[in-house]
């Protein structure tokens, strides 16, 4: 296979080029000057690993292709326009080697091959861990030993996004196009056979034509809307056989299901009706069956993932990126950010926000010995005293109220209950417990209450309030992934997207390198 070779000394065109681009071009520079040592022999061979299997005409040099989606991220091109800004742009041409070409050294396919390839060998992973490794080659970072930074942001989902009318419609579209496509016969001829008359218009709510503020017309819609996808399901069964059991036909249909899972319920007046509240894991877009609902607040609400990473205190290096559902805790990340520390040097501390402190690897670390920094769960109580006001003495099994009273605890995840006999005379009642008089207060104590009083403290003195504040730094680092990959996702699923925040992550630090030079 032919490999991507370039010179370390840049020709008399490029020389030209680059004193151009001294003060608008820099980071293109760069790139030109760190491709030899960033695609050096060991990550070129890594690469080809996947293309042993090649099939058709040669594959054009991994190493050449995995720069063009660096370009891609940088610039924020799709496939199309890369091919013709490869063709056209002097930068692209500097970072590429082909500095005068007419013709894009590669095609949209080849790039759309090339991704597959990278996500089936995790080549997106290796390429963030290869700038790691270039950082630490150059001299400019070193570490045996890390303290890890862990944040995420929202990414709004790149799938359209429907109510329940709408998603069923498309949910049954789906089901005939599939149908007719299996069975070879056209769409028109199962519409009729059906009797689907819902679907012979421009648009399911065009072709029910109701008064969509009257609760009557919209019960007797869905009823409707719900015989002819029944219609369509007996129809399938009867026409398709094993077809249905398998293949697109099997995932239209599933997915139709499951639309009528989530967003229905069972009518008390007789058949179903439309959900009240919103299901969990409720699939919001068949455009992309991944995405999910999210928060960014209690009162803001998006649709689509998080995307998280992982950085080191100290540098501005991200080491670790991963794009998940927007609806899953922020904790079931941790695990495999904080892997993509761990190769690179042994973790000593992690500094996190709260939203991860459930993460069972984290309680493990911590078990170990590895120093976890987060602001605690907050305590409230309607302007009353708070559990932060009470004494929690977890080698005594007590706890001690402002008032001076105790109560036992009698183990992690219960609740310490004070005796209503000790709160009802309490001075200090009505600054304590909104209780009758029948009760006492009571405290929960969580299942890693020590984790909890140990952060309660941490916050509370100069040097823990500093050490927390080290996390801006990974802010800082997650709205610059922001800046590259915009608010929106580019591919469907969460592992395209994944890829794609990776490669934003090679981009930052790479940049970092650049600055550091």
């Amino acid at each position: 296979m032919e490999r991507w070779m370039l010179s370390a000394e840049l020709s008399e065109a490029e020389q030209r080029v680059v004193e151009r681009l001294k003060r608008t071009g820099r980071f293109y520079v760069f790139l030109r000057q760190v491709a030899p040592r960033l695609f050096d022999d060991g990550f070129q061979a890594e690469l080809e690993k996947a293309y042993e299997k090649p099939r058709g005409t040669e594959p054009k040099p991994p190493a050449l292709l995995a720069m063009v989606t660096l370009l891609q991220a940088y610039d924020r091109v799709g496939d199309a326009e890369a091919v013709e800004t490869a063709e056209m742009d002097r930068r692209w041409q500097l970072v590429l080697g082909c500095l005068g070409a007419t013709k894009a050294p590669f095609s949209q396919g080849v790039l759309v091959s090339f991704r597959a390839r990278m996500v089936a060998h995790d080549l997106d992973r290796k390429l963030l861990d290869r700038t790691v490794e270039l950082a630490k080659e150059t001299g400019l970072f070193s570490w045996k030993y890390v303290k890890a930074m862990l944040d995420s942001s929202p990414l709004l989902g790149a799938g359209r996004v429907e109510d329940t009318w709408n998603l069923i419609g498309r949910a049954l579209d789906a089901v005939v196009d599939c149908a007719a496509a299996g069975l070879s016969i056209p769409r028109e001829r199962i519409l009729d056979q059906v009797g689907l008359k819902l679907m012979s218009g421009s648009s399911l709510k065009a072709t029910l034509d109701i008064d969509w503020d009257d609760p009557a017309q919209q019960a007797e819609a869905l009823q409707r809307l719900l015989g002819e996808v029944e219609a369509l399901r007996k129809w399938v069964n009867e026409h398709a056989g094993d077809q249905a059991m398998e293949g697109p036909l099997k995932a239209a249909l599933d997915a139709l299901q499951r639309v009528l899972t989530q967003d229905l319920e069972p009518d008390p007046e007789g058949g179903s009706r439309i959900r009240r509240g919103v299901a969990k894991d409720r699939m919001p877009s068949l455009g992309d069956k991944e995405m999910r609902h999210g928060r960014k607040s209690k009162s803001k609400l998006f649709n689509g993932f998080k995307r998280h990473v992982v950085g080191l205190v100290g540098t501005d290096l991200i080491v670790g990126a991963v794009v998940r559902p927007a609806n899953e805790p922020e904790h079931e990340a941790a695990a495999p950010l904080l892997e993509d520390a761990r190769r690179h040097g042994e973790i000593v501390e992690a500094i996190i926000d709260r939203g991860y402190l459930a993460s069972t690897e984290l309680l493990s670390m911590r078990q170990q010995g590895v120093a976890i920094r987060s602001k605690p769960w907050p305590s409230r109580n309607a302007g009353r005293f708070t559990k932060e006001d009470f004494a929690i003495h977890l080698d005594l099994s007590e706890v001690v109220c402002p008032a001076g009273e105790r109560a036992s605890i009698h183990a992690l995840g219960s609740v310490a209950h004070f005796p209503a006999s000790a709160c009802r005379p309490c001075s200090l009642r009505a600054d304590c417990t909104a209780a009758t008089s029948g009760r006492g207060r009571s405290i929960s104590i969580h299942e890693h209450e020590d984790l909890l009083i140990e952060l309660r403290a941490l916050r509370k003195t100069p040097e823990g309030r500093a050490t927390l504040r080290e996390r801006t730094a990974i802010e800082h680092r997650l709205a610059r992934i922001g800046a590259v990959q915009g608010p929106r996702a580019r591919y469907k699923g969460a592992r395209k997207n994944t890829l794609d925040v990776r490669r934003c992550a090679a981009i930052n630090n790479l940049e970092a390198l650049r600055r550091a030079a």
